[in-house]
């Protein structure tokens, strides 16, 4: 406030200030004269706290809002140690360790030269994801983004690869009849 004060008592001693909208103060505008011209002086109390180096205290007694340039410490995983205290966290990760089995059980089937079971196997296996993330409140790192994503990635996942498991040559379980002369249209 004190920064105004002195820059409208200057504005007069030169001639009309920015209130007289000659735009005093920038090149090329104003008076022409040197003093017109020249840079304004800014107070130390007109500085604005974001110009203010971090962790320091402004000039008005306000903390700096900016983030400090070292990190003093890291932030706990989310969940870490409050919901379950000890060895319990292990056992939270029951629904990502049960996806990540059926997962490796569909894709040893796979190689055992069942295609079709292995890879119907691992579509259910992320379905079964999608109703885990749905029905559990805590399911570990199954949980990677929010609830609504979860769900619908997995279960779209799932389902497309089921569908795949089931359309599978020779002899496909389920025949869908545009699939044939667009698989033919694109492979061409």
């Amino acid at each position: 406030m004190r920064a105004e004060h002195e820059a409208e008592a200057a504005g007069a001693e030169t001639g009309p200030g920015p209130a007289a909208g000659t735009g005093a103060g920038t090149p090329g505008a104003g008076t022409g004269t040197p003093e017109a011209l020249a840079p304004e002086a800014v107070a130390p109390e007109a500085v604005a706290p974001e110009a203010v180096a971090p962790g320091a205290v402004a000039p008005d007694g306000a903390k700096s809002r900016r983030f400090p340039s070292i990190t003093k410490d890291t932030a706990r995983p989310e969940g870490h140690g409050r919901a379950a205290p000890g060895d319990a966290l292990a056992a939270r990760q029951w629904p990502m360790l049960s996806v990540l089995a059926a997962t490796a059980v569909g894709l040893l089937v796979t190689a055992l030269g069942h295609p079709r079971i292995g890879v119907l196997v691992i579509g259910v296996a992320l379905i079964a994801a999608a109703v885990l993330r749905r029905a559990l409140p805590q399911v570990g790192m199954l949980a990677v983004r929010s609830r609504f994503t979860d769900m619908v990635t997995y279960g779209l996942l799932g389902v497309a690869i089921t569908l795949l498991a089931l359309v599978m040559e020779p002899k496909p379980v389920l025949d869908i009849p545009f699939l044939e002369s667009a698989v033919r249209f694109t492979v061409r």
